[in-house]
C-alpha cells in the first residue's frame, strides 16, 4: 500500500511552486538532498514520475499537474483539521457528556448550565444523572467525561478535584422551629427520614447520627429530597438536607429549618474525570467554572 506522507506532499508542492530543488528546499527550511530524496521516494511510491528534470530546474510531467490539483486538496484539509484541533484548544467545544448525583443536580446544574453556556458557546452537554455508583461505572467504561458528586470515591484511575464543601441542615416540621437544636445522639433518637439505598447522601445523614450504615427500615424511604421534606412537614420525622437544597425544597413546604452546632456537618463536593482522559486541561477549566457559579 503507498504510504505518502503530509511531508512529501509539502515538500512537491514547494517543488511544483518554484520548480527548482535548491529554492523548494529553503522554503522548507532543509537540505536539497533530503528534499530530493523525499520526492524520490514520493515518486518510488507512486510508481510515477512527478517531475521532469533538467540541469536548471524541475518541471511537472502531465501526471505531476493532475496530482498536484489532488496534493493542495489534502494539504489544504490537513491546514484545516489542524486550526481545527487549534480553536478547540483555545475554546472547549464538541460534545461533554456530565454525570450529576441526584441531591446536587437539580440545584447546583442550572446556574452552571448558564456559566457554560456563556463560556463555552460551542459546547454540546449532554447530562446523565443518576447514583454515585452508575456515575463511577460509566466513568470507568468511557462513557461519561467527567461527573460531580461528593468525595471521595477512592478510585486510583480517577481524579478528584474539590469544588466546595457544604453544610447539612436539619429540617422538623413547623412546630417545631422554637425548640433546641438536637444533638447527634438525640437526633438518631427520632425518626429520621432518609433517601432509599444507594444515594451516598443517605450514607452521609447516618453517618451525622452515629447510626450504622444498614439501619432497620422504619417504614419509609424516598428517592427524592422533595418527598423527604413534604413528609416531614406532614409530621412524619426529621430529615437532613444540603444546604443548596434549601431555598428549592422548603419554599412550599410546612418545615422549620435549624443549624446544627460547631462543627457542622458537611459533605465535599468535587468533580472527577479518568486521569488518562485526553480533555484534563479543559475539565480543570470547567471545574474552576463550577466552583464559581457555586460560589455565586
Amino acid at each position: 500500500m503507498t504510504n505518502i506522507t503530509l511531508r512529501q506532499l509539502r515538500y512537491f508542492e514547494a517543488l511544483a511552486g518554484q520548480g527548482h530543488f535548491g529554492r523548494a528546499a529553503e522554503i522548507c527550511s532543509v537540505s536539497q538532498p533530503a528534499l530530493s530524496m523525499q520526492i524520490k521516494e514520493l515518486e518510488g511510491q507512486l510508481g510515477m514520475a512527478l517531475f521532469e528534470r533538467m540541469s536548471r530546474q524541475a518541471r511537472l510531467t502531465a501526471f505531476g499537474e493532475d496530482f498536484a490539483r489532488h496534493a493542495r486538496d489534502v494539504l489544504r484539509g490537513a491546514e484545516a483539521l489542524e486550526e481545527m484541533a487549534r480553536k478547540a484548544q483555545e475554546q472547549f467545544s464538541g460534545r461533554l457528556r456530565l454525570g450529576v448525583i441526584p441531591t446536587i443536580a437539580p440545584y447546583l446544574l442550572p446556574r452552571v448550565f448558564k456559566a457554560l453556556a456563556a463560556r463555552y458557546p460551542r459546547l454540546d452537554i449532554q447530562l446523565r444523572e443518576t447514583l454515585t455508583s452508575k456515575l463511577l461505572e460509566e466513568l470507568e467504561e468511557g462513557r461519561l467525561d467527567t461527573a460531580i458528586l461528593a468525595l471521595p470515591v477512592a478510585e486510583p484511575s480517577l481524579e478528584e478535584v474539590t469544588l466546595f464543601e457544604e453544610r447539612f441542615v436539619l429540617v422538623r416540621p413547623e412546630g417545631d422551629a422554637g425548640l433546641p437544636v438536637p444533638s447527634a445522639d438525640s437526633l438518631s433518637q427520632m425518626r429520621l427520614l432518609l433517601l432509599e439505598e444507594g444515594h451516598c447522601f443517605r450514607d452521609q445523614a447516618l453517618a451525622v447520627c452515629s447510626l450504622p450504615q444498614v439501619r432497620p427500615r422504619d417504614g419509609f424511604d424516598a428517592s427524592s429530597l422533595s418527598t423527604l421534606v413534604q413528609m416531614v412537614g406532614a409530621g412524619m420525622g426529621v430529615t437532613l438536607i444540603p444546604e443548596m437544597a434549601v431555598p428549592v425544597e422548603t419554599r412550599s413546604a410546612a418545615v422549620a429549618l435549624a443549624r446544627f452546632a460547631a462543627p457542622e456537618p458537611t459533605r465535599r463536593v468535587g468533580m472527577v474525570w479518568r486521569k488518562s482522559s485526553p480533555l484534563i486541561a479543559q475539565l480543570q477549566d470547567v471545574a474552576a467554572l463550577v466552583r464559581s457559579a457555586a460560589a455565586a
